[in-house]
């Protein structure tokens, strides 16, 4: 569908991006902020369903995973109640859990379009859930088909590879798996990536450039030589988020430009089509 010209809160620029992204594309990683749910700490304004509707007729993109944010612990109220708004043909969830959660409680998030569990656990001071629960977590959610989204640092990768390796779900990485920006590939982080995903054990979203950057905007060239070799090695394990509504900086980037790499990332239009359209259907199970 063809992007309109549109503001968006927390977006930089109205134009639309120059690709035209495919009938039922998916935007595979936002986080939506709704002052009606209870916080831990107060939420940013204009992250609603409601926002989020301008950058989908900005982008183009018409489905949608959305990811619970840290603020709201482990309640995951925010995304399914933003599910129910854009129905569940268009909208999955990624949740953030403890083991303490109930069997009856999974059934009901699972029914309510959440596909997968988030752990954020980079800064000790924030983080609402801890290594150590990946594990238990993995094997209480293998039946619904879910998988384990990481927000990992890439000593943490490194540290943990034997973990992740024997997990009974899919690992999904988040954010080109966040290597140090001086590194990028060549840290040995991305080689627990790779050898995951080559033993289709892993996913990988290329999203976030602006935040895996020294470069910057327009070309992000250290961040897209990272999302190049991902897509040349396993373009069947790759999709594609924008991030919105950017919750780490106070200069938001260019969500045209940020959806415009995916031309540099994904030359090949038939590539494109599946990192957007085929490749979240199998992973959150869209409707084909």
């Amino acid at each position: 569908m063809k992007g309109v010209t549109q503001a968006v809160p927390h977006s930089t620029g109205a134009n639309p991006p120059s690709l035209v992204a495919p009938a039922k594309a998916v935007d595979c990683h936002i986080h939506i902020y709704d002052a009606r749910f209870p916080s831990s700490t107060p939420v940013m304004a204009n992250g609603t369903v409601a926002d989020y509707r301008l950058l989908q007729k900005r982008v183009g993109v018409e489905r949608v995973v959305i990811v619970t944010p840290r603020h709201y612990v482990t309640d995951n109220t925010v995304t399914t109640d933003a599910i129910r708004q854009l129905g569940i043909d268009n909208a999955r969830g990624v949740g953030v859990l403890r083991p303490t959660v109930t069997d009856a409680e999974l059934k009901q998030l699972n029914e309510a379009g959440i596909r997968g569990i988030r752990f954020t656990v980079g800064d000790p001071h924030t983080a609402v859930v801890s290594i150590d629960m990946i594990e238990p977590l993995a094997k209480r959610i293998a039946e619904y088909g879910w998988h384990i989204q990481l927000n990992m640092p890439y000593d943490k990768i490194v540290e943990n590879a034997a973990m992740l390796g024997r997990l009974p779900t899919p690992v999904v990485f988040d954010h080109l798996g966040k290597p140090p920006e001086t590194e990028g590939i060549k840290h040995p982080s991305h080689a627990v990536i790779r050898d995951l995903l080559d033993r289709r054990r892993a996913w990988v979203k290329i999203s976030g450039a602006y935040m895996n950057t020294l470069v910057g905007p327009p070309t992000y060239a250290d961040a897209t030589a990272v999302a190049q070799t991902f897509v040349k090695a396993a373009p069947e394990r790759c999709v594609w988020g924008s991030d919105w509504p950017h919750p780490g900086p106070k200069v938001k980037p260019d969500d045209a430009l940020l959806f415009d790499l995916l031309g540099v990332w994904a030359p090949d239009e038939a590539t494109r089509n599946r990192i957007l359209v085929n490749n979240p259907q199998e992973l959150y199970g869209f409707p084909k």
